[in-house]
């Protein structure tokens, strides 16, 4: 499994969640949400962060909030339950299984590997499309 972040910018991190672990809030706010932030500030270091995330319970979990309350990360708020507002699911996750489809890797790093390049080489506009998609719907 790999947690995978874009901004309208492009890519910005594919964090892998290594031996097949749980995603927890501990995972997620001492390993994952610490890479994003700072390739994030790399980009743009006096632009405010604004996250969108879904209501997993590590996204919404009260360590996550506090962790990106001191970070001065705001959030869009994601409804309970909403297919529409997925467009992660409907347009990015198929691309990059279609073009992994087939293909057979000889360890979990790899795979990431693989995975993060297709997401690299998604278009620059198709990404802006995504995140004005999220941003839309609100």
């Amino acid at each position: 499994m790999v947690a995978t972040f874009v901004s309208k910018a492009g890519h910005i991190a594919t964090i892998p969640l290594n031996e097949q672990r749980t995603v927890t809030a501990d995972w997620y706010t001492t390993i994952c949400l610490p890479k994003v932030i700072t390739e994030l500030q790399k980009i743009n270091p006096k632009r405010r962060i604004i996250l969108h995330q879904d209501n997993a319970s590590s996204h919404t979990a009260q360590k996550t909030r506090q962790y990106l309350t001191e970070e001065n990360v705001e959030l869009l708020d994601h409804p309970p339950y909403s297919p529409d507002l997925s467009p992660n699911d409907f347009f990015t996750f198929p691309k990059i299984k279609n073009r992994l489809r087939g293909q057979r890797f000889q360890s979990p790093e790899e795979a990431v590997d693989a995975f993060k390049n297709a997401v690299l080489d998604l278009p620059a506009n198709e990404l802006r499309k995504l995140v004005r998609a999220h941003a839309d719907v609100y």
